[in-house]
């Protein structure tokens, strides 16, 4: 390992706005991180900057706009089932969380969650004039932006910028190609990670691993994947160095240096074991991995994933239910490991998504794009059950076949940032938003 080059990353990630959204992958510097998980590093300024004990916060994106009414049905609502004559969701199936709302049965992960006091479904989520496209409405979101004001920084970088000055980069990572719009901030803090074991999921080789590792950082514009209804994977924003240099140029340069070796990096991950049966989906084996460096004592305040496939304009009901099991069931796993290795105390996990759909199925058993609905968060300290007003299906209280948001998802922000995160929500937000009552 070559310190001074070392430095000179690091440098480098704090002083550019590589962080915008570009993949930061050097074997060195994630060894060099890496390696404090059982090394004396407890008095390192790393580990005072960020505090190894301090609350984590878990961020799921539902990339393509998961249609909310078939996630928590409406079971008692004629409207619902006059809207989706096909695709609704029997009442018998419907896992209740009270008299009018229910799960979709292959949620049983977080109806398990949900009877354990540990699962908090916020209703009705979404903002004023409200916009169906994904990118833009990914944006609003990674943002924290008003639906006609464009910001260049992410919520969550201006939450970098306000309340980890002088931490290392690891106090964000997102495990997946490139870093997400919401991590952009003036000082640019995070890194990203191919998670080696989804590789393996995919069935690459060892050569396969390493060559979409190195595609990867040369991929810097929207993704769109082929999951159920072609769904968006991850929106990210663009990259322009600040002495001018295109990051193709940097990484082209430094390219050979900068290859992720996945059996290295699986090996600094192998230093803490996984402690709970997971089922076998990509979006497991990121969760896996990002208990794993919880449990390594990696000093890291916010860790990102990704789960595509929620853009379903056709035959919907296969895709999402299966999406949504994954879903379920992953996260149930993620927190009965968390909670073998005693860090379960230390994590909320938030759900998120571009936008909710329709109310009315189309003619395809599917849902097109919509606005509002439901979000979940998930933890031990959360308080538990149903936050927000149920959402009105009467046609006559629906805007352009939406349903009307009821809590601006700010508020979900502003309540995380103040009541979890402990810092103040309005530098990051830029003004006060209401909150909710999401710790117990």
């Amino acid at each position: 390992m070559n310190p001074p080059l070392l430095t000179t990353r690091r440098n480098f990630l704090r002083t550019t706005l590589l962080g915008g959204a570009l993949t930061w992958t050097v074997p060195n510097f994630v060894a060099q991180t890496f390696s404090a998980l059982h090394a004396a590093a407890d008095g390192s300024l790393t580990q005072i900057a960020t505090g190894k004990d301090s609350p984590i916060l878990v961020l799921i994106q539902l990339a393509g706009g998961n249609d909310g009414l078939n996630a928590v049905i409406p079971y008692t609502n004629d409207f619902y089932y006059k809207a989706r004559p096909t695709i609704s969701i029997p009442a018998a199936q419907a896992l209740r969380l009270n008299d009018t709302l229910g799960l979709n049965p292959a949620l049983a992960g977080f109806k398990n969650l949900f009877d354990a006091g540990h699962l908090s479904v916020v209703n009705g989520i979404g903002y004023p004039n409200p916009n169906r496209s994904h990118f833009r409405a990914t944006e609003i979101w990674q943002t924290g932006s008003d639906s006609e004001k464009y910001l260049t920084d992410g919520w969550l970088g201006r939450y970098f910028d306000n309340a980890c000055a002088g931490c290392d980069p690891t106090v964000a990572i997102n495990i997946g190609p490139r870093l997400p719009q919401a991590f952009a901030s003036h000082n640019p803090t995070g890194i990203s990670l191919e998670n080696p074991e989804s590789y393996r999921f995919m069935g690459a080789g060892k050569n396969d691993d390493e060559e979409l590792a190195y595609r990867s950082m040369f991929t810097t514009g929207p993704d769109e994947t082929a999951s159920s209804g072609g769904s968006i994977s991850m929106v990210s924003g663009t990259v322009t160095l600040q002495n001018g240099q295109s990051a193709v140029d940097f990484l082209e340069r430094t390219s050979m240096d900068a290859q992720v070796s996945s059996d290295k990096i699986r090996a600094i991950a192998g230093k803490t074991k996984n402690n709970a049966v997971y089922p076998r989906s990509g979006l497991s084996n990121n969760l896996q991995l990002v208990a794993r460096l919880i449990a390594g004592g990696l000093p890291t305040r916010i860790f990102y994933v990704s789960q595509g496939g929620y853009d379903t304009h056709t035959q919907q009901r296969g895709g999402q239910d299966a999406r949504l099991k994954e879903l379920g069931d992953s996260v149930k796993a993620f927190t009965d490991d968390l909670t073998a290795m005693g860090m379960f105390d230390r994590v909320m996990i938030m759900t998120f998504s571009e936008f909710g759909r329709r109310v009315n199925e189309n003619g395809s058993r599917g849902t097109d794009h919509g606005a509002a609905a439901p979000m979940f968060l998930v933890g031990s300290k959360i308080k538990s059950g149903l936050l927000g007003a149920e959402p009105s299906l009467a046609p006559a209280d629906l805007k352009d076949g939406d349903i009307q948001y009821n809590t601006d998802f700010r508020s979900v922000y502003a309540s995380i940032l103040q009541n979890w995160l402990n810092t103040p929500s309005v530098p990051i937000l830029g003004r006060q938003f209401d909150t909710l009552p999401i710790i117990g």
